[in-house]
């Protein structure tokens, strides 16, 4: 379902649900939602995105999850049925992560901490490092596990983001650093 530009402008500021099984093994945490993302109801919704290629390559999920045109119901209760969870840092869509203000990431960090004491999943993957050292005052951070503790999980990672402004990171990569994480969760054996 193609959408004119100014149809997916509109769409600025709208919110998605999150995807949140119980109990969540590991939650995936974006930077926001993107406009299409929103249009559809479903995270990671443009179809050049590789966050559900890395799933399936990493062996997260056993099935191509084409999230394009919303997500099937067969595959978010695959998702939920595995324990992966899916949420971002600022729940409201814009055009561009950039356009995000740092005050707008600052308050997303703290709702996040709230929101993980209430979820509790054993691993949370933050997909972005700009977006996290932003949103939790962690200039010097790198990618991989956190040094940090969080009330309500027992780890805390920085994974590559699979926007297609990330290009430097392949598929291969990102379902690499994904497959960590889920090991660590214990969704998949290492």
């Amino acid at each position: 379902m193609p959408f004119s530009r100014s149809e997916l402008l509109s769409f600025t500021g709208g919110t998605l649900p999150d995807l949140i099984p119980d109990p969540t093994r590991l939650l995936f945490v974006g930077i926001n939602p993107g406009l299409l993302s929103v249009a559809v109801q479903a995270h990671f919704a443009p179809r050049g995105n590789r966050f559900f290629p890395a799933l399936l390559a990493a062996g997260i999920v056993d099935r191509r999850i084409d999230a394009s045109a919303g997500m099937l119901p067969a595959d978010e209760h695959h998702l939920k049925h595995r324990g992966v969870g899916i949420t971002s840092i600022v729940p409201g869509a814009s055009a561009k992560a950039s356009d995000l203000s740092n005050d707008e990431l600052h308050e997303g960090g703290r709702r996040l901490r709230a929101d993980i004491q209430n979820i509790r999943p054993r691993v949370v993957a933050l997909l972005g490092i700009g977006a996290y050292r932003t949103a939790f005052g962690a200039p010097h951070a790198t990618v991989g596990r956190q040094p940090i503790e969080w009330e309500g999980t027992d780890e805390v990672w920085v994974v590559p983001n699979p926007s297609g402004l990330n290009r430097h990171y392949t598929t291969a990569a990102l379902a690499e650093a994904y497959r960590e994480v889920a090991v660590r969760a214990g969704i998949v054996t290492a």
